[in-house]
C-alpha cells in the first residue's frame, strides 16, 4: 500500500459507513435497539478508522511534497462541476468538523441510557453524520476518478 492507495480506502470506509448509518436507522425505527447499537457502534469505528486513514494521508502526503506537489489534491474539472464540487467540499468540511462532535456526544446519551436525549440529538446528527458520509465518497469520485487534476508531463 502507498499513500495514493489511500483515497481509495477512505472512499470504502466512508461507503461503508454509509451502508451502516443507513442500517441502523432502519433497525431503530422497527425496534431492534441491540442490533441498532451494535449496527451504529461500527459505524462511529469505521468513521473513525476513516479519521485516521484521512490524518495520516495528509501527513505523509505533506512529508512527500516538495515545492512543486501540493498536499492538497488539486480538482480538475472547471465550469459548472468545479462550483457544484466546492459547494459541495466546503458544506462536507463545515458539517465534518461538526460531527466529530456530534457523533461522540449522540453516543454517549445512549451509553449512559439516556434515550430522550440521544433521540433528540440523534435528530440532527443522523441527516448530518449521512450527508457527510455520502459526500465523503463523492468528493473521492469527483477528486480522483471523474475529475483528477492533469498533471504535468501525464
Amino acid at each position: 500500500m502507498t499513500v495514493h492507495d489511500i483515497p481509495t480506502l477512505n472512499a470504502a470506509l466512508n461507503a461503508t459507513a454509509t451502508v451502516l448509518i443507513l442500517t441502523g436507522f432502519v433497525l431503530i425505527k422497527r425496534g431492534a435497539r441491540d442490533a441498532h447499537r451494535a449496527t451504529m457502534l461500527t459505524a462511529g469505528v469505521v468513521s473513525a478508522l476513516f479519521l485516521v486513514g484521512y490524518v495520516t494521508h495528509k501527513i505523509l502526503k505533506g512529508m512527500a511534497s516538495n515545492a512543486t506537489e501540493a498536499v492538497h489534491s488539486k480538482f480538475g474539472g472547471e465550469g459548472l462541476i468545479a462550483w457544484i464540487y466546492y459547494t459541495m467540499l466546503i458544506t462536507h468540511i463545515i458539517l465534518a468538523i461538526a460531527i466529530a462532535y456530534l457523533v461522540p456526544r449522540t453516543f454517549l446519551f445512549a451509553i449512559k441510557g439516556d434515550y430522550v436525549s440521544h433521540q433528540r440529538w440523534a435528530r440532527f446528527t443522523f441527516p448530518i453524520w449521512l450527508y457527510v458520509s455520502v459526500t465523503g465518497v463523492l468528493v473521492y469520485f469527483f477528486l480522483y476518478q471523474w475529475w483528477p487534476a492533469v498533471t504535468a508531463g501525464a
